[in-house]
């Protein structure tokens, strides 16, 4: 188990039978279905001042899960269409329906995803049939990608996934923002674009890459180091001397350009910018002289307790920890409880909203078709699952959101509201739109009820008990 930094154990100690009181022991444990409280315009006009109770935004970005993977059957969610508890589609190999796979629960420690580049989640979608995912999955995985991709784990498996949703808030319209792989998924959580400038340092010269974004290749050779010369969120923090940090577990990430099916592991640490560390291929981050603000993810422990922690926080795991297929499932757990924990355990936890999400589909099935809103997204849904001491207690929000909520969210508390807007932002770039104003887009302060008084912490075991095997 790790150590908590420099944060007292005292009051893990302390708090335990709350961790225990509140955690789902059995598989059979009902939950309450909650859908929203009122009306969640009205609960927005009335977020619009509770929000700054909001100091500290923590984004923990895991990888590659459907929403259906994870909560397709938690009660009260937009879950996989079942009858009588038997899942009602079955997707195809073929052309035909002659040999099909249903979706089915899985208690394996280790998943088989399929391709999840751009080109695989418009086969998955196949036109809004959303029966491609066997078809695309058995072609680049075989058999054992076709059914691995229509798996589902539930408390059994996830116990503290499903206790946060429980306890807080779970999103079940969350969409990866850009129909994609990690690369764009990561670039848009930053900066709300995925392109290629094909002039260093001009920001002009950037054009929607929404599949190829500029992206180091270690095969056959190193390419040169790509430049992102538009304009990310953290050039408007640094304008409005708003603190913000980029955590980054050490460890390895697989590097795989554009989704390849075999990946070469190679070093990750705030050094290593890649696929999910972008922030030091970005000009304006070399300009704003703020690479530092890329940290290791040890960095983030003594923010906590001595009262130093940004406004702002991503924090991005290694390939060990990551949820990504291939890794344990049980690890990537152990890591989130972990990361959580800290912060309920800290003094920051009574001004935090913590955002976690897995960054992208991973080639898993989901059955809810994405909504369009421009020509890179939205992708498709993931899990999401929002924890603050201001959250609503088991609230599941049908808003439809995307990454982009993070970013309003984000400008709504610390920015007055400021969009990264190339027209007003002050260092503009040709991105096709605002994602922060389209009108599709939810609000994440439907999420919380800023009356209540700062709800306790719930701290759960690292390991907790599962039926992983």
């Amino acid at each position: 188990m790790r150590r908590l930094g420099t944060i007292s154990l005292t009051v893990l100690i302390v708090t335990t039978w709350l961790a225990v009181a509140a955690y789902p022991a059995a598989a059979s444990q009902q939950f309450p279905t909650a859908t929203f409280l009122g009306s969640p315009a009205a609960g927005v006009v009335s977020a619009a001042v509770g929000v700054h109770k909001i100091k500290h935004v923590i984004v923990i970005m895991q990888e590659n899960r459907s929403f259906d993977t994870y909560f397709g059957t938690y009660p009260g969610a937009n879950g996989i269409p079942m009858k009588h508890g038997v899942p009602t589609a079955c997707l195809p190999f073929g052309l035909t329906a002659t040999q099909c796979v249903k979706p089915h629960h899985s208690s394996s420690n280790v998943s088989v995803d399929g391709p999840h580049d751009r080109a695989a989640g418009a086969a998955d979608i196949d036109g809004g049939a959303m029966d491609g995912f066997v078809r695309t999955a058995y072609a680049k995985r075989g058999t054992s990608g076709a059914y691995g991709v229509m798996t589902w784990n539930d408390q059994r498996e996830i116990p503290n996934y499903w206790a946060y949703a429980k306890n807080f808030v779970l999103q079940d319209a969350m969409f990866e923002s850009v129909q994609s792989y990690s690369l764009p998924s990561h670039l848009y959580l930053v900066s709300e674009w995925s392109a290629r400038c094909k002039v260093q340092g001009d920001p002009s010269s950037c054009v929607s890459a929404a599949g190829h974004p500029a992206q180091v290749s270690f095969r056959p050779v190193p390419q040169p180091r790509p430049d992102y010369a538009w304009t990310d969120l953290t050039w408007l923090l640094h304008k409005n001397n708003i603190s913000w940090g980029y955590y980054v577990a050490p460890g390895t990430q697989p590097d795989c350009y554009n989704d390849g099916a075999t990946c070469q592991p190679l070093p990750q640490d705030p050094t290593t910018p890649q696929i999910w560390n972008p922030l030091p291929y970005f000009d304006d981050v070399h300009q704003d002289g703020q690479v530092g603000n890329v940290q290791t993810l040890d960095s983030i422990y003594p923010a906590l307790s001595n009262n130093t922690l940004p406004a702002v926080s991503w924090v991005v795991p290694n390939w060990k920890e990551s949820d990504h297929p291939g890794a344990l499932i049980s690890d990537g757990q152990s890591y989130v409880t972990h990361l959580v924990n800290a912060v309920m355990s800290s003094p920051e936890w009574s001004s935090t909203a913590i955002f976690l999400a897995w960054d992208d589909w991973g080639g898993f099935y989901d059955h809810v078709v994405p909504p369009k809103v421009d020509s890179a997204g939205y992708g498709l849904r993931v899990p999401a699952l929002v924890i603050s001491p201001y959250a609503r207690q088991g609230y599941i929000d049908h808003q439809t959101l995307s990454f982009d909520a993070y970013v309003k969210f984000i400008e709504d508390d610390f920015l007055g509201g400021q969009r990264l807007d190339p027209k007003t932002d002050g260092r503009p770039d040709p991105r096709p739109d605002v994602r922060e104003n389209n009108p599709l887009l939810g609000d994440l302060r439907a999420d919380f009820d800023f009356t209540q008084p700062p709800r306790a912490p719930l701290l759960l075991p690292e390991q907790p008990p599962t039926d992983l095997h």
